[in-house]
């Protein structure tokens, strides 16, 4: 490959070139061949030896920036521009600090919201080149380091300097929009049409150019948003007023204003069409191509009303610009003698200026033709020629527009202004650039000398980040030679200078333009900045940095001077108009570029002003224009130095205003003059190319040998790869983070590079060419095999004929022979078969008649023998009864008679007492003796179990055993069988040959009726198929309409949806606008000082979306009106319908409660009589009652308790054990269980004591009644009454005598006991043991069903491992048939299913275990609660006993009722549900429990509201919480669980509301219980209504929370991450780094990130129990977001487009779709979402060269728009040389077939696009009264109902 190099050319500047013969030292020519194929010789100077340019390699053609390049100097940095410009359409590129922005001349989509978005918040070097990189980078370091900034915008009339002005201003009215309503950003924005408008024109270079210089300061506050702004201009144009060359217009604002001329409010101005006046009419052409005046002209009235200017100023505005123009219509006759001249009285034009500015006529018509010259003795009036007079008019002319033009600009900053402190501010600077002409005049002059202010500026700015860079990596540096124009500035402002010399000139009375240059030749002729021109005395050259220019000195004093008479002036002061006199007022400075800089200045920066302080006399002129605009200068460069400049060079392609041409000399041109060259050769002065280590290894690592490798430290790797690969020490060094490289070192290290892939290239290319060959000589090799084979096949074929005859003659012979004799055979041996089977038949029967009668005599023998022992035992037993019986009778007589004795005696209660105490202690024991025989008889009962299993499987193995020996006496059986068998088959094969012949002729016939009936049937069939065809083209009609009508319909219903959602959101945003509002109003009248809400508040902050107003209070409707007064008219207006509606119904209620009232009353009266009567005689009842049913039901209390906690505890210790076991044989730690087993165990004792203290409660209770028997019978006339503590409470009659019946039903009880004797003892002894017995014998029926579960269980194990032995087989003998290699594959592919299903089963029990785990625990706790507060209940029922020996407390237990599923609280308590329930309730609360538990609680509320008929309670309660929820929201508005959490509950309450609404359509599928809990009075509908926007909104907030936790992750992982290691190479980068380029960078992310990301939303949503629906459309728009943002980025990024950024995103997006797959997600249509990101990347890895890939790619990338296809076909950028750009013909091939897509013009998709959301109705299965409340959540003030 030959080296290539750049040559001048007087055509395209700089040429390539290749050299075809070695460069020698020495050598006074190079040979060369051109890109045409030409042969050229290209001399070269032996004394300068200065060889030609080298090329750059392809790879690196086309950076972002012009310092990647390794070659820096001019020919590189236009050719770079160049490819980029015409080949790949971008405009802007960056050169270091520096963006290069080349005007299209043609409008790209590339500044819409969607892009300043995609550029808000990156980093300069993540995203391509753009204006918008440019000004957030400003933004950000404002933001970062508190300092203020200035963006620098610059070029040559045409090149785009305003456009890229307004951009960038455009930009951060966007970010950085106001905090509050003020609407500041668009009132910015809205200054640029008034600007435009007065201070643009066309020009020959451009149709808008800016004809002055401005400085735009946007003011921003503490939180960076933008509070006002300030704008200060320089140099106007104002020659343009009066004089426009050919081609050329006026300012647009006097086209504008001709254009309107026509409208009713303009008549006044008596104006006309433009071509009318002198003034717009001087060019010819006063229309533009494309431009409609009128519609600008009214986009400038409503900047104007924007702005705050009144109507009344504008159309003042208007006049004095008609004024100027008539003054130029003003016709000038001159008179005879030449030096007088005057104007005519009846001058229609002079008559409209004096009208419209309000002056007197004859006196402007005086002074326009003569003069005052004042002297020190007296004043003379002065004549003056037609020329004097025209320029004096054209001198005031310019003046008064340019008062005007300073006064817009001054208004324009007061309503810019704003009384907030300005924190800090971004400037945008839009000035002229280097300007030079054929004729160069005092304007150019002006304007080069601003340039060569900013571009002193822009080297030191240049050369100190040069400085800072190499100090910050520890680079040893030397002082770099950077061309220094301060001796031009001298030249110009220094003392004596150009400016100096004009000012004393225009001093002198007698001063000429041709003295002041023989001044300027005299004292500058020996400075070499300046120079005389050879052929001309009047002119003289400046060399600038840019270039030399030659000015013609004529003119120079005049407009120096601009000089207008105070006479003029006096009269305009003397106006009637009071707009027109403020403009000539003595306190104005009479030059508008002094006034125009002077009311710039802003009052936050401390800069001197630019208003000169001294006093001057008072004559035409003040300070010439000169020294007011160095003034101007100085303090625009104060501003600039004060702040961080970024810079933007605006560079015009053509003069020519074509699209897309580039035009090489002009380029050059202006890349000189704006000083991209001069950064460039700084740049290249020093090291231009850096890599950082990790990137320098990733791209060169082809280059580190092998052993090199195996160091980890990257940095010593690079070391000694560098100090191998480039000799010279100084052509590289060694940074603390990078590397940098002189000129030229990259582009070697990319030949070694190349050089290294070409060799390996080679060797595969040899190896595959190899084995190609090879295959060609297998495939010659085999196919002479084939017909070598066919021929010797043939001749093999003929041999084998003739043998096959032979032997088949001789196998006919043996056959014959053979078939003879075994007939003859067959003949004797069917005969012996048939003796031997007649008498081995005998024999066999006559040994199963005598096993048969010997087993009759065995079954006989058994019968008998068993019924004579029964016998003998049934006698022995009843004996053994008998004498039991009686002397047990005995024994139980004589007790009987001694218990009866001792009845009797005084102490026989006593010693009842303790006895009885002892033998209830006994019979527990006894109790727990019989437990422990039935454990151990159960166990017996499972060792018996176990040895019968044994013995039957032994059994089982003998039976075998006899089965095999039996088998082989059997075999001669057999072999018996076996011949009968064979001539009975020989029977059937005769038999089917006769069959078979009878078949074969019926088949024959069967076949021709077959045939016969196939023809006709395929007849049939051909009509049938025509009739179908007929009926589905109708169908297919048919449903294409009703499909497209149903589609039609869907789209509607999608966007109306979509509209509602919108209308949600917007009014949620109102909401919080007002509400932000109401709370700036309270904080102003609370505070003097001014305080700001945050912008970023949430919506959600009202207290309500529908407001009610109190109806509680029933009053006539001024008290309501009150009331809504009070409230408000914008709250009340939203309810006044249900206001009235309710105001309607109270007054009934009302009128009803006053009758219920009355009623009551009187039932109260005759109730209160019956009482008095009924109450004497049921005291002593209740009393006596109560004292007898006390006992009674405390026994029946504790025994109830107890047995619960007894069922509990027995349940729990069962699943504790279970527990532990399952834990113990899965390894996992006892620590949890054995802490939870120490806990029953605990509660098991204390258990115990309970029942040992009922048992002795028991035992007192019998001897009470024995005691109340006995007393009943000594005294029976007791009445005395006991003192009761609790006798005067309130009990239910019913509930005391369901009590008293109980209490009666045990004592008839005990009375039935008394048969056995009379305390009872031996009834409750024996009913103890018969509820053991049923213990025991339920226990044992319970371990032979658990003993039969257990074997059924262990025979399914069996069959399943039967069937797992079956496959295993199955897979063995398939792996049997396979290759050993294919054999390790498939043991391997079964080895990983096995395991991954043991995974999936495993943690599956985990998470069981888990939950089990957590349910135990919570119920342990909440037993323990009760067994505390049982304990504490005794404790205090023992002490009250010890206080109280004679009193007792009776308590009267209600009877148990359903739970309804209704809730009640009371009203004063409704603050603290709602706080508990949802203000302060933690999702993590309540895992474990019943999702959306919430929910149901507050439907319940809402139900028992509904059944009392209370609506004040149902609207405060649903009233209070969408409040609540909205106030839980707004404080957690970045917390995904809590969003998630409360969306989950309010759809569930939404679906309560609906389900339980008594709507037909909402209950199909709910049970008869839950028909019950439906709501019964009221219909709530509207709060349906209410809880769907509420729950859109929450909805939105969700989605919006999760996309800021994705967003920073999704580019990272996407587009930047190695998903496949080794696939992506790093090319060479400029100045702007990538951020994420770091290999441990913070913002670094994978796509393992993403994935656990949208996991744990999967997972919070999942275990809240949100709606599977609402979580499909969740994923589908996160995965929406996920495509917008990636492709956003991948058209907007150059170095991501490429074939192995494709790979990687097939690869991302093939695990996202796995991801959803295995969550089940893919129906979501998430997938679907991600089309238009899986096209792009197919994009990337197509080929892009012939036709037919250009129809592969139209036909693929149908999701993508033309503009994005064509977007990323520019941007595809080959990361080796081996790869190929795409060809510009190729994109036009793809163009053209792309034309006839109605494709959207929008380049980036929407990423804040939402999807419209709905929530299917999802009914519950559960069950209002099956839910349980936590005691943790503080709601015992809720009673059950």
């Amino acid at each position: 490959m030959y080296t290539r190099v750049w040559i001048p050319d007087p055509d395209e500047v700089w040429r390539s070139a290749e050299l075809t013969k070695d460069y020698k030292e020495g050598d006074t020519s190079l040979q060369l061949r051109l890109e045409d194929e030409t042969i050229r010789e290209y001399p070269i100077d032996v004394q300068s030896n200065q060889l030609p340019f080298l090329r750059n390699p392809d790879i690196l053609v086309g950076e972002n920036d012009l310092t990647a390049l390794s070659y820096l100097h001019e020919p590189a940095v236009l050719h770079n521009l160049k490819v980029r410009f015409l080949e790949s359409n971008h405009i802007y590129t960056y050169c270091g600090i520096v963006l290069v922005a080349i005007n299209p001349y043609e409008q790209l989509p590339i500044y819409g919201q969607d892009v300043i978005y995609a550029y808000s918040g990156q980093n300069m070097g993540d995203m391509d080149p753009h204006i918008f990189a440019v000004a957030e980078e400003a933004y950000k370091q404002m933001a970062r380091d508190e300092k203020n900034q200035s963006i620098i915008v610059s070029g040559e009339s045409g090149a785009g300097k305003t456009v890229s002005a307004k951009y960038a201003m455009r930009y951060f009215a966007t970010v950085g929009g106001s905090a509050s309503d003020t609407n500041i950003e668009e009132k910015v924005l809205a200054s640029s049409p008034i600007m435009e408008a007065i201070g643009n024109a066309k020009t020959t270079r451009n149709d808008n150019s800016s004809r002055f210089g401005k400085y735009i300061q946007i003011g921003f506050d503490k939180r960076y948003h933008i509070i006002g702004a300030n704008m200060r201009t320089y140099l106007l144009e104002k020659s343009r007023v009066v004089f426009q060359a050919d081609d050329e217009r006026n300012y647009h604002i006097f086209y504008q204003l001709c254009a309107a001329a026509s409208l009713p409010e303009f008549k006044e101005l008596a104006l006309t069409c433009a071509e009318d006046f002198f003034y717009t009419s001087q060019g010819r052409d006063t229309c533009i191509e494309g431009v409609n005046d009128a519609e600008d002209f009214e986009k400038t009235r409503q900047a104007f009303t924007l702005l705050g200017v009144r109507e009344s100023h504008q159309i003042s505005i208007f006049k004095i610009i008609a004024s100027i123009l008539h003054l130029g219509n003003v016709e000038i006759q001159a008179e005879r003698d030449g030096d007088s001249c005057s104007i005519s009285p009846q001058d229609e034009h002079l008559n409209s200026f004096c009208r419209l500015l309000g002056v007197e006529h004859s006196q402007m018509e005086h002074w326009l033709c003569h003069r005052k010259l004042v002297t020190t003795s007296e004043t003379y009036v002065k004549t003056m020629s037609v020329q004097q007079v025209v320029n004096a008019r054209n001198a005031l002319a310019k003046h008064i527009y340019a008062q005007l033009f300073g006064w817009i600009v001054e208004h324009i900053n007061k309503a810019l202004h704003t009384p907030l402190k300005q924190h800090s501010f971004i400037g945008v600077l839009d000035i002229y650039g280097f300007e030079t002409f054929e004729v160069n005049s005092f304007e150019q002059f002006c304007i080069n000398y601003a340039n060569e202010k900013l571009q002193q500026q822009f080297n030191s700015h240049v050369f100190k980040l040069e400085q800072e860079e190499y100090m910050k990596e520890q680079i040893p540096w030397t002082l770099i030679d950077f061309y220094d124009n301060q001796p031009c500035i001298d030249l110009i402002e220094a003392k004596l200078g150009i400016l100096d010399l004009l000012d004393e000139e225009c001093k002198v009375p007698k001063g000429t333009d041709q003295n002041w240059a023989q001044k300027l030749y005299d004292r500058h002729s020996g400075s070499q900045h300046f120079q005389k021109p050879r052929m001309s005395n009047t002119a003289f050259i400046v060399v600038h940095f840019a270039d030399k220019v030659e000015y013609l000195s004529d003119g120079f004093l005049e407009k120096n001077r601009d000089t207008v008479y105070e006479e003029q002036i006096n009269i305009l002061k003397a106006s009637k108009f009071p707009l027109v006199a403020d403009l000539f007022h003595d306190d104005k400075d009479s030059v508008p570029a002094t006034t125009a800089s002077g009311k710039g200045s802003s009052s936050k920066i401390n800069i001197r002003s630019a208003r000169p302080p001294l006093k001057v006399s008072n004559k035409e002129h003040k300070k010439t224009v000169g020294h007011q605009f160095r003034t101007s200068l100085h303090l625009l460069m104060e501003t600039l130095n004060a702040t961080t400049p970024h810079y933007v060079r605006c560079i015009k392609p053509n003069d020519e205003k074509l699209p897309f041409h580039f035009d090489p000399k002009r380029a050059v041109q202006q890349l000189r003059a704006c000083g991209v060259l001069e950064t460039i050769r700084i740049s290249a002065a020093g090291y231009p190319s850096r890599w950082a280590y990790h990137d320098f290894f990733n791209r060169y690592r082809v280059l580190v040998k092998k052993r090199e490798l195996a160091n980890t430290d990257k940095k010593a790797i690079c070391r000694s790869v560098l100090e191998s690969l480039i000799k010279d020490p100084d052509k590289f060094q060694f940074g603390r983070t990078k590397i940098f490289f002189r000129a030229g070192q990259v582009a070697y290290l990319e030949k070694l590079r190349a050089d290294k892939f070409r060799a390996a290239t080679i060797m595969i290319q040899k190896t595959v060419r190899g084995w190609l060959q090879k295959v060609k000589y297998r495939r010659l090799k085999a196919t002479t095999l084939t017909l070598q084979r066919y021929c010797r096949g043939l001749l093999a074929r003929r041999l084998a004929e003739h043998l096959r005859r032979t032997r088949a003659a001789i196998m006919l012979q043996k056959q014959y022979r053979m078939r003879r004799a075994r007939l003859a055979y067959q003949r004797v041996h069917r005969a012996t078969v048939t003796i031997q089977a007649f008498t081995r038949g005998m024999f066999v029967r006559r040994m199963y008649q005598q096993v048969l009668m010997e087993h009759k005599a065995t079954i006989l023998q058994k019968h008998v023998r068993g019924w004579v022992a029964r016998r003998r035992f049934q006698r022995l037993r009843g004996a053994a009864i008998v004498i039991q019986c009686a002397f047990r009778m005995l024994k139980a007589k004589q007790e009987l008679k001694a218990l009866k004795i001792e009845a009797r005696s005084a102490e026989h209660l006593k010693r009842l007492n303790v006895g009885m105490e002892n033998k209830v202690v006994q019979l527990q024991r006894k109790i727990d003796d019989q437990n422990k025989e039935f454990k151990t008889l159960s166990e017996q009962l499972s060792a018996v179990t176990s040895t019968h299993t044994m013995e039957v499987e032994k059994l089982k193995k003998e039976l075998a055993r006899y089965q095999q020996s039996q088998g082989e006496d059997g075999s001669l059986r057999l072999q018996e069988e076996v011949e009968s068998l064979r001539a009975e088959l020989q029977r059937a094969h005769s038999e089917r040959k006769i069959l078979e012949d009878a078949h074969t002729k019926e088949k024959d016939e069967l076949r021709k009726r077959v045939a016969d009936l196939e023809e006709e049937n395929a007849l049939l069939k051909d009509e049938k198929e025509q009739l179908n065809n007929q009926i589905l083209c109708q169908v297919k009609d048919e449903s294409a309409q009703n499909s497209a009508k149903e589609n039609l319909m869907k789209r509607e219903l999608e966007e109306e949806r979509s509209r509602y959602q919108n209308l949600v959101k917007e009014y949620s945003r109102l909401e919080q606008r007002y509400d932000n509002l109401r709370d700036e109003m309270t904080i102003i009248k609370q505070t003097p000082g001014h305080r700001r809400n945050p912008s970023n508040q949430s919506s959600l902050e009202s207290d309500s979306n529908y407001p009610s107003i109190s109806t509680s209070e029933v009053g006539d409707t001024e008290d309501a009106l009150q009331q809504v007064e009070d409230i408000g008219l914008e709250k009340a207006a939203m309810d006044m319908t249900v206001f009235l509606k309710l105001q309607k119904r109270v007054r009934e209620l009302e009128q009803e409660r006053k009758k219920l009232q009355v009623q009551l009353e009187k039932r109260e009266q005759q109730d209160s009589r019956k009482v008095q009567v009924e109450q004497a005689k049921n005291d002593l009842d209740l009393d006596q009652d109560a004292d007898l049913a006390y006992n009674s039901l405390k026994r029946q209390e504790l025994e109830s308790e107890n047995k619960k906690l007894k069922n509990d505890l027995n349940e729990l210790r069962k699943a504790v054990a279970d527990q532990a076991t399952q834990n113990n044989s899965s390894h996992s730690s006892p620590d949890s269980y054995s802490l939870l087993l120490n806990q029953l165990k605990l509660a098991n004792e204390e258990l115990e004591v309970r029942k040992e203290e009922v048992l002795i409660l028991r035992t007192q209770i019998v001897s009470a009644d024995q005691r109340r028997l006995a007393g009943k019978s000594t005294e029976p006339n007791i009445n005395a009454r006991t003192s009761w503590p609790n006798s005067e409470k309130h009990v239910d009659q019913e509930d005391a005598i369901e009590a008293y019946h109980g209490v009666c039903q045990t004592n008839s009880k005990t009375e039935d006991w008394g048969y056995l004797n009379e305390d009872g003892e031996l009834g409750l002894a024996y009913q103890g043991l018969k509820q053991v017995a049923r213990l025991l014998e339920a226990q044992l029926q319970a371990q032979s069903r658990e003993h039969e579960e257990e074997v059924e269980g262990l025979r399914a194990q069996v069959e399943a491992l039967k069937e797992e032995l079956d496959k295993q087989q199955q897979t063995f003998c398939q792996t049997l048939l396979l290759s050993p290699e294919a054999q390790v594959e498939f043991g391997v592919q079964q080895e990983i299913s096995r395991l991954t299903n043991e995974n999936l089963d495993l943690k599956e029990l985990v998470e069981k275990l888990e939950k089990n785990e957590r349910k135990l625990k919570k119920q342990l706790k909440i037993y323990m609660k009760k067994v505390q507060d049982l304990e504490a209940a005794q404790a205090l029922a023992q002490s009250e006993r010890r206080r109280h020996e004679l009193n007792r407390q009776v308590t009267v237990q209600r009877k148990e009722k359903d739970f309804q599923g209704m809730l009640e609280y009371h009203k004063e308590d409704e603050a603290l549900l709602i706080r508990n329930l949802v203000t302060d309730l933690k999702p993590q609360a309540l895992a474990g429990t019943v999702p959306c538990l919430p929910a149901y609680i507050l439907y319940m509320c809402i139900r028992h509201a509904d059944y009392v008929n209370d609506d004040l309670k149902v609207h405060s309660l649903l009233t209070s919480t969408i409040n609540g929820i909205k106030k839980v929201l707004k404080k957690h508005n970045d917390d995904f669980e809590m969003t998630s959490f409360w969306l989950s509950n309010t759809c569930r309450l939404l679906h309560c509301l609906k389900q339980y609404s008594g709507d037909e359509g909402f209950m199909t599928q709910n049970t008869a219980k839950q028909n019950e809990h439906c709501l019964k009075n009221f219909d709530l509908t509207e709060y349906r209504q209410v809880l769907s926007d509420l729950s859109i909104q929450i909805y939105q907030q969700l989605i919006k929370i999760a996309e800021g936790v994705l967003q920073p992750m999704i580019v990272s992982a996407m587009l930047e991450n190695e998903s496949i290691q080794g696939l992506s190479g790093v090319k060479p980068t400029g100045y702007r780094k990538r951020s994420s380029s770091m290999v441990d960078g913070d913002n670094s992310y994978c796509l393992e990130a993403v994935i656990r990301q949208m996991n744990s939303f999967h997972t919070v949503m999942c275990d809240q129990g949100l709606d599977p629906e609402i979580i499909l459309q969740v994923f589908k728009q996160l995965f929406y977001m996920i495509n917008a943002v990636t492709l956003n980025n991948l058209l907007l990024r150059k170095d991501v487009c490429s074939w192995s950024t494709g790979m990687q995103l097939r690869y991302n997006i093939s695990q996202l779709e796995e991801w959803l797959r295995g969550r089940n997600l893919h129906q979501s249509g998430a997938v679907q979402t991600m089309e238009p990101l899986i096209q792009a990347a197919q994009l990337l890895q197509l080929k892009k060269k012939t036709p037919e890939d250009a129809e592969a790619i139209c036909s693929l990338c149908t999701s993508l728009s033309t503009q994005q296809i064509v977007k990323i076909l520019n941007l595809y950028t080959p990361l080796n040389e081996f790869e190929e750009r795409v060809t510009v013909a190729f994109i036009r091939t793809i163009q053209a077939q792309l034309q006839e897509r109605n494709d959207p013009q929008q380049l980036l998709l929407d990423f804040k696009h939402m999807f419209p959301v709905l929530f299917p109705f999802n009914p519950s299965s559960l069950t209002m009264d099956s839910i349980h409340i936590p005691a943790y959540l503080n709601l015992e003030f809720l009673n059950e109902v």
